[in-house]
Parts: structure tokens; sequence; C-alpha cells
């Protein structure tokens, strides 16, 4: 039999894997709820200046890596590489840019053109947070914590937190010219991303992961000094709520992050269940003007990519969710009995239970090594002396004990039987 694969960097997602996904969603949903966040769905594709100008033309995301294509009307779409774009263009149409906060989340599928490995798909899929149009460092520690809380709902353990400052935009010029200055002298033994980066975005280079650049990275100057009192103060108080929220986190002063939106706090999740990709979640606080906006909007957030986060579970032992259990098991040993069971499903399925029934002529053996397969708590049993009697024998698979009762109690019997 011919196999019929997805195309590179895809994958199916099959019920038995659905469930897992579910638990991370569910589990996203109700942690993000309770700090008062809701859930925003934008489409899969906008303009692409909504992310060129909102992610900066000189990102790797920008030059490399989005899937790009022209409507009918000659406009250019690009399917979505991120999420935070499309949450900002849809909260234009609130009053979020007069600083009304607005607390969103979002998940679904994102598209990268990028070589596929371990947790890194061309078609992955993320689950973010957005708090947007106000400004206070007390709301990226809680942005922060809240992700550290939804990892622990997930029963992810020994992630690492690492934590920076990206100053404002005031701030880049001084600092971005003693880097440059520092990495001018070691430009030619540098890799040619790192050279393109020296002209085009000297913040880059330190997020590169090449090992003999990663060496010279390592000693260049702390860039904090050319920052603003405000900005380090700023900092500092992001620091101070993350202790009194009692958060592990290390400072690392080269995590810059692959986008030029970001301001102040910046984050990143690392773990090592992932080998070489480590990081899982990450994200920071953001001023991202996008087309025909005068002044950017501003927010924190972050984004997780669930597969890693799927991969790390997997590397931890995390007992996966089990596959939801057919509650009940309609047997019927006939025509007439199997017609009854199709009209008792409906009932039962109305009454709140999950229900399977047979609809093919199988012996009583088979029917139950079926109820018993798909982990069903009860099977309801019809032949045609039951079916004459308007009655029905509900056995429970767990202990073997079976009673007989007229059709019209099956339900109430089941939920007391479940209890």
């Amino acid at each position: 039999m011919a196999k019929f694969s997805p195309p590179p960097g895809t994958a199916d997602i099959f019920p038995a894997e659905t469930v897992q996904w579910l638990e991370l969603e569910n589990t996203a949903r109700k942690v993000f709820a309770s700090y008062g966040y809701g859930e925003l769905r934008t489409p899969v594709f906008e303009y692409t200046e909504v992310f060129q100008r909102g992610l900066g033309n000189e990102t790797e995301v920008v030059r490399k890596e989005m899937y790009t294509f022209e409507d009918r009307g000659g406009r250019s779409l690009t399917l979505r590489p991120e999420g935070t774009a499309g949450v900002m263009r849809a909260l234009l149409n609130t009053d979020v840019l007069n600083g009304t906060e607005q607390r969103v989340f979002y998940m679904g599928p994102m598209f990268r053109g990028e070589r596929p490995a371990a947790g890194r798909r061309r078609q992955f899929h993320q689950v973010g947070v957005e708090n947007v149009g106000r400004v206070a460092p007390e709301l990226d520690a809680e942005n922060i914590a809240m992700l550290m809380d939804y990892l622990a709902r997930i029963k992810i353990t020994g992630a690492e937190l690492r934590i920076n400052t990206r100053g404002i935009q005031s701030d880049r010029g001084p600092a971005g010219e003693a880097l440059r200055r520092y990495f001018s002298q070691h430009i030619d033994s540098m890799c040619e991303d790192c050279r393109q980066r020296l002209h085009n975005n000297i913040w880059r280079i330190l997020d590169c992961k090449q090992e003999n650049c990663r060496r010279i990275i390592a000693g260049a100057p702390s860039y904090l000094e050319f920052f603003s009192a405000d900005s380090r103060r700023y900092f500092d108080t992001v620091c101070r709520t993350l202790d009194a929220l009692q958060v592990a986190y290390v400072i690392d002063p080269l995590l810059v992050r692959g986008l030029d939106y970001y301001v102040h706090t910046v984050f990143e999740i690392v773990h090592s269940g992932l080998g070489a990709q480590t990081a899982i979640a990450g994200g920071g606080r953001y001023e991202l003007l996008l087309p025909e906006q005068s002044r950017p909007m501003v927010g924190v957030g972050f984004a997780a990519g669930m597969e890693r986060l799927l991969l790390v579970r997997e590397a931890l032992a995390v007992a996966p969710a089990a596959p939801p259990a057919a509650a009940i098991y309609l047997v019927g040993l006939g025509e007439a009995p199997r017609l009854a069971n199709m009209k008792l499903a409906a009932e039962l399925r109305r009454a709140g239970f999950t229900v399977l029934t047979e609809v093919e002529n199988k012996s009583m053996k088979s029917q139950m090594r079926t109820a018993n397969r798909l982990n069903a708590a009860f099977a309801v049993i019809r032949g045609e002396d039951e079916l004459s009697r308007g009655a029905v024998i509900c056995r429970d698979l767990a202990s073997s004990e079976q009673r007989e009762l007229p059709e019209a109690e099956v339900a109430a019997y089941l939920r007391q039987a479940a209890k």
C-alpha cells in the first residue's frame, strides 16, 4: 500500500496524539483566563506589510523564512510566521492606542520556511499571550510568572528562565556603536551572517549560534553601561517583582531575541530535554509600528512552541493523557436490536454520555472484545428477547457485574453507576 506523506516540515496529528495537544490547549485556556486574558483568533495570513513593518525588514524571519504570495488583486499576502503582528493589527480596531489595556491569548499554526529539525517545522504551532496598551515593569514580571505557571501546570519541570533588557530605542545608538567597534576588530573571523549583521543589525550578532562566533561574542563589552538610568531602573523593578513572585531566573546579557520590536525586558525559557534546540518559549516587551500608524503599539507577551513543549514532556516521561474512552458501548444481537440501539445511542448522547454502537452483524464475543478494546466503562446488551420485553442488560466491564432493567431507566442507572 502506497504511503502518502505530508510536505516536508509538516505533520499529520492523529487522534491518539490530539488528546495531548488538547491538554496543552485547555490548560492554557484555564491558566490564562485566571489572569484575566481572553482568546483572540486572527487569520492565518495577513498583508505582507504587517510583518515587514511589524517585525523589521532586516530580521531573519522577514528576509529568509516567510511564505509570501499574491492574491487575485495583486496584493502581497503572507502566511503568519508568528502571532504578535497579526494580534496587534486586530487590536488596532479597539481603543488600545489610547491606553486601554487589552489582555488576549492565541493559539494555532504558524509558517516559516526553515530547515526542518527536531521541534522545528515549517508549519508549527504556538500558544501565545499579549498584554497591550500599558507599560509597567510589574506587567512584564506578571507575564513571565504566568508563563512559568503554565509550564508547571503541564508538568514541565527543570526549565530555566533567562532574562535581559534591550533598553529603549534611544539607548540603542551609543550601545550599538560600542558593539560595532568591538566586532569590527573580529568580523573577518566570524560567519557570513554576522558580517552582514555588522552593517544591518548589530544586535543580531549577539544571537548567533555559530561556535566560533560565540567565543568572540563572549568577549564583547557590556552595553548596559550605555543604557539610560530609567532603563536600568525598569529592569531592576522587573527583577525585584520576579523575586517577590518567587520566580527563579538567570540574567543573560547576550539574550536579545530575534525581532526588532523588543524594548526593555526580553526573556526565554530553555530546557535540556530538546537537545541542541533548547528554547521552548520566549518573549518580551515591545513597541510595534504597523502600516499607516504614526505611533507604536506597546505591550508585553510571549509565545511557546507546542511541538517543543510536547517533546520536553516526552523527555520528562510525562504520562500522556489517556485517549477518550467510549464510556458506553451498545451491543446488539440481531438486526432489530441493532436498529433500536441506534435510537438509544442518540438518547444517551443527548443525556451527556459518550456512546459507540455496533452496526454490523457480529457475535456477542466479538462485540465485547471491541467494547474492551475501546476502554468502555459499560456495555449495554440487547437481543431479540430483551427487545420484546423493553429491557436491556447493563454490564460493568470493570467488575463484570450486570443487571437487567427497563430501557427507560438506562440513563439514570448509568449516571448513578458511574459515580
